[in-house]
């Protein structure tokens, strides 16, 4: 994963002082290279030790060895950087168009990539196989994550398996009352704090229910109530791209959940049948 990344993901979790440290080397990467260990710990008024130890945690021999994993992967992202900007040279030039594109597609590449590397891929096989034995399958959002799980709810009922979207708050818990034992609650909710999705997903495993959560990488109180719980990142210092960078990544753990499925022969048959035009 990026280091940069990793960093963003993780700083929730961090300290005061460490999120001091964690912030500095978000805002100021490009300068680390010019920084030593005493040098960022005398700008940030901590001691050297803070700054080593806050490397090794991040899983790190030292800062030395996170200054050159910061370094290098700002040399790659520069150097694509450059190679698509020759490319929209020679297909587009300075077409404002054309460059808002290629930025927002390596953006949402970048948050992809990322997400793919915080999720193991045994975690998403899980969710899939906990999906496949499943009796009832309930998948539950609010404000833009009710988009995605009224998605892939329709896309569960096209290859046969039985699926309800959940949509008013108020009335979740009383729509997850049925619940049976090994029956799976799919909770999507971008920073994890929503307190009626908290109380179904608690009541959920109460009666036996397996809770699948997708939320931001970030410490949030629904991830405590996840027996798998999968992680989006996805940032940018433009709201209204960050939104866009979250939604690609979010859609496409959702898509690797349904690839997994329709590797059952039984599912795919029934996409193919769903999916046929009516005569």
């Amino acid at each position: 994963m990026a280091p940069l990344a990793k960093i963003r993901g993780e700083r929730d979790r961090m300290s005061a002082i460490e999120r001091r440290i964690a912030d500095f080397m978000v805002e100021n990467a490009h300068l680390l290279r010019d920084y030593s260990s005493q040098q960022l710990a005398n700008a940030l008024g901590i001691s050297q030790s803070s700054v080593v130890k806050f490397s090794q945690k991040l899983g790190f021999k030292g800062y030395p060895d996170l200054k050159f994993s910061i370094g290098e992967s700002l040399a790659r992202r520069e150097s694509a950087n450059g190679d698509d900007d020759e490319t929209a040279d020679g297909e587009g030039g300075d077409d404002p168009g054309a460059l808002l594109a290629e930025s927002l597609w390596r953006a949402k590449g970048e948050a992809v990539n990322v997400t793919r590397a915080l999720n193991a891929h045994a975690d998403v096989a899980a969710v899939a196989e906990a999906i496949r034995v499943a009796g009832k399958v309930y998948a539950i959002g609010v404000a833009h994550d009710g988009l995605y799980a009224r998605a892939i709810a329709i896309k569960l009922a096209l290859i046969g398996r039985t699926a309800i979207h959940l949509f008013d708050p108020a009335l979740m818990a009383v729509g997850t009352s049925s619940t049976a034992p090994g029956d799976v609650l799919l909770v999507l909710c971008e920073h994890g704090h929503d307190a009626a999705l908290c109380h179904t997903a608690r009541l959920f495993r109460q009666r036996g229910g397996k809770v699948v959560t997708i939320t931001r990488h970030t410490a949030n109180a629904l991830r405590a109530h996840a027996d798998i719980a999968l992680l989006v990142s996805a940032h940018d210092p433009r709201p209204q791209v960050e939104l866009l960078l979250y939604q690609a990544a979010l859609q496409h753990l959702l898509d690797l959940v349904f690839l997994l499925l329709c590797e059952d022969e039984a599912h795919l048959r029934m996409l193919v049948e769903n999916a046929a035009p009516i005569e």
